[in-house]
């Protein structure tokens, strides 16, 4: 079985900053993209962020400039650093990577738990 594991949320004031990580444990034979959506309540789910194995990202257009996404690929996890925090940055965020797993030549999505990240005014 494949788990994603995310911490690093949180309430913080406006303009603050958090850090989210989220590592991929279990019989895990290559991860190709991982990455961050995120949804507000009574809103769909969105996407945040996304990076490649190979370090090319992706970003939404409200984020960009005060986010960053990388990954340690020795530790199959993804960062999320999140600065210039506003108010409508509150969300809870998911954790997603597409991962072929041994003995499988499907690759699969898996989704985190989701970590709830709030910004006071």
């Amino acid at each position: 079985q494949v788990q994603l594991v995310e911490s690093g949320g949180g309430l913080v004031q406006a303009g603050g900053s958090l850090r989210l990580s989220c590592a991929a444990s279990g019989s895990i034979f290559n991860i190709n993209v991982m990455g961050w959506y995120r949804q507000a309540p009574g809103k769909q789910r969105e996407l945040v962020a996304t990076i490649t194995s190979g370090g090319s990202t992706n970003y939404a257009d409200s984020v960009q400039g005060r986010f960053t996404v990388s990954r340690d690929n020795a530790k199959n996890t993804v960062y999320l650093q999140m600065n210039s925090l506003k108010p409508e940055d509150t969300a809870v965020y998911y954790c997603n990577a597409h991962i072929r797993r041994y003995v499988s030549s499907v690759e699969t999505n898996y989704w985190g738990q989701g970590t709830q990240v709030t910004v006071s005014s």
